[in-house]
């Protein structure tokens, strides 16, 4: 059977990848009092005198909603919440897994954004954090800043926010090992949606002065009319300062930095080779890449990166989310700004140490032990300086 068989079966066998489980005894008459009627209207009273004591009483401070309206799952595109939902209970497992943390899947049956804000506001009340999933451009960003905005919880678009920490925490290590610094360089990245716009915003955080971004249409630009939107408009005034235009082999002639999250195939070893010294590729593209790893040696690539499992390097967002949402929750952060954000993708960049850092390893496995409590302990102090806390966070 090949993998996508065996995936079948495994789901098919196990009934989905979730279940309940309990936290208190059920084994007597006065377990159930307690946990339930009538002892359980003390913490309800509580709860009602003062919302604050929901995070001492339930499993809010420890329980993330997955929401996803079935827009953009994978590289499936548009399949519908319902049949999204197999991802966002595998989302709900790493979260577990890796982090620690509760996590339910929330699939919805609606794609306009308003009754999607509505939804979320409603059940927010259950959870101590959001987490976006695979909503589709341009609609994620205004569906998570409004979120943002009217709750007090932290509310995280991975699609967006967990690629560019690990994607930022890769180019640190990358830039140290190239000799160059991330205020000098310059970046090409190649598919302005919802990861490559967050990609953007983050490295500008990190530094980065000079990113040229690069849609289908090409470069771009102040004033360009072809295939633009706000949200395309708005990146224009945080990069291509010189006003560059031309397509995408045009930005990459001299460039230090290719970062994908677009298409497969649209780079060729021609443009890799017409980069500056020592040229750095993460291409990203699932399930094909924009170039292939060995292809991106072969041409002259310093270091490459990818989205796949079964190449080294790989830039995967398990990375950061666990460890983000452990440490916004475990400090009553109500958001998770950009401190906290940087403060991830340096966690995970300092995990690889000088003796460890080589091309072929430039993040840290998944699977490392380290990962996700480190993260959590970084971005956790990030919210208390930063004071992103909620009135009963851990100042």
């Amino acid at each position: 059977m090949d993998v996508y068989e065996r995936a079948l079966e495994l789901h098919k066998n196990a009934r989905g990848k979730i279940t309940v489980g309990c936290t208190v005894p059920l084994e007597s008459r006065e377990d159930l009092t307690l946990a339930y009627t009538p002892g359980v209207a003390a913490p309800c009273r509580r709860i009602a005198a003062d919302p604050e004591a929901a995070y001492e009483y339930t499993a809010k401070s420890r329980l993330v909603a997955v929401v996803t309206d079935g827009s953009a799952v994978l590289g499936l595109g548009n399949i519908g919440g319902l049949a999204g939902l197999p991802v966002m209970e595998g989302k709900a497992v790493l979260f577990k897994r890796f982090g620690g943390v509760d996590a339910v899947p929330i699939c919805l049956s609606t794609q306009d954004t308003e009754e999607i804000i509505a939804a979320v506001r409603a059940i927010a009340p259950t959870f101590g954090g959001i987490n976006l999933e695979d909503i589709s451009s341009p609609r994620c960003f205004e569906i998570e800043q409004r979120l943002e905005k009217e709750l007090d919880i932290p509310v995280f678009h991975d699609d967006q926010h967990g690629t560019a920490i690990v994607v930022t925490a890769a180019l640190m290590n990358a830039l140290r090992l190239a000799g160059k610094n991330m205020g000098d360089v310059r970046i090409v990245l190649s598919g302005p949606g919802a990861a490559g716009t967050a990609i953007i915003k983050m490295l500008r955080h990190s530094g980065a002065k000079n990113i040229l971004a690069v849609d289908s249409h090409g470069i771009l630009y102040r004033g360009r009319q072809v295939g633009m939107d706000a949200h395309k408009n708005s990146l224009c005034e945080i990069t291509n300062d010189e006003g560059k235009r031309g397509n995408l082999a045009d930005a990459m002639e001299g460039a230090d930095v290719f970062i994908g999250v677009s298409a497969a195939g649209i780079v060729d070893e021609d443009m890799i080779k017409s980069m500056a010294e020592r040229p750095i590729v993460f291409a990203m593209a699932n399930p094909t890449p924009e170039i292939s790893y060995d292809a991106a040696l072969h041409a002259g690539a310093f270091i490459a990166g990818t989205g796949r499992s079964d190449r080294p390097n790989q830039i995967n967002n398990l990375l950061a989310f666990p460890g983000v949402f452990r440490g916004a929750l475990e400090a009553g952060a109500r958001d998770i700004n950009y401190a906290m954000k940087l403060a991830a993708a340096r966690a995970i960049a300092e995990l690889i140490d000088d003796a460890h850092l080589a091309p072929d390893n430039i993040v840290p496995d998944p699977f490392d032990p380290r990962v996700s409590a480190h993260v959590a302990e970084c971005v956790a102090e990030a919210a208390k300086v930063t004071g992103a806390l909620r009135r009963g966070g851990k100042a």
